[in-house]
């Protein structure tokens, strides 16, 4: 989004990654309504998962978590459990998705985020990226999703996040979201995370959130 990306104006701008940093650490303690402006972006189609790598026998998704309403098959799911009674330090999910141009458009339009950088290649191409990059807040609502997919209910209480480096349009990122610790009443504090394909972090922060047994239940 426009706040948190550099001086565009300089062709000779050192690379992006040397200033990203220093540049695009925001605090969101509001932050629902990006992430409505994500789920708007979204299609209605059944999930998959993949095999994720052994670590603790997490468990792993081929349809969409009762916690959401839909999924999509480009979509990986992988969560340490999938009991909200067993839920705990040390559980995590994580959420991997595909960045594509049509979740940039829609982003920008449902958002009102119309940076140039984002939407316009010749544009961007000029710039320090080098060409055209996802909205940070765009690539940040998918920490949102993948809260979403922890057995429960999750509500956002807060959210503090660290921009390290840019998206693609077209790649894949995932979210890592790990409880570090229970503060009672069903909140829990959580390390938030995203990675881009290349298992490089571009994203980093801590949110707190509470997490109700699901009314179904």
């Amino acid at each position: 989004m426009s706040s948190q990306c550099p001086d565009t104006d300089s062709v000779d701008s050192p690379p992006a990654t040397a200033n990203w940093t220093s540049v695009s650490k925001h605090v969101f303690n509001s932050y629902l309504e990006a992430n409505n402006a994500l789920l708007a972006a979204m299609g209605l189609t059944s999930s998959s998962g993949e095999p994720a790598p052994s670590q603790s026998e997490p468990a792993t998704t081929t349809e969409s978590v009762p916690e959401v309403a839909f999924g999509d098959e480009t979509w990986i799911v992988e969560r340490s459990t999938d009991e909200y009674e067993s839920l705990g330090v040390g559980d995590y999910v994580r959420f991997s998705k595909p960045i594509a141009d049509a979740d940039v458009t829609a982003f920008a339009q449902v958002s009102g985020d119309t940076n140039r950088l984002h939407l316009e290649s010749a544009f961007a191409e000029d710039t320090q990226f080098g060409g055209r990059i996802a909205h940070g807040t765009l690539v940040a609502g998918t920490i949102s999703a993948a809260l979403a997919r922890f057995p429960g209910v999750t509500v956002y209480l807060s959210q503090d996040l660290e921009f390290t480096g840019p998206v693609r349009i077209g790649e894949t990122v995932t979210a890592e979201c790990e409880i570090i610790e229970a503060l009672g009443s069903d909140r829990y504090r959580l390390h938030t995370r995203v990675f881009s394909e290349d298992d490089e972090p571009v994203i980093d922060g801590e949110a707190v959130v509470i997490i109700n047994e699901s009314p179904d239940a």
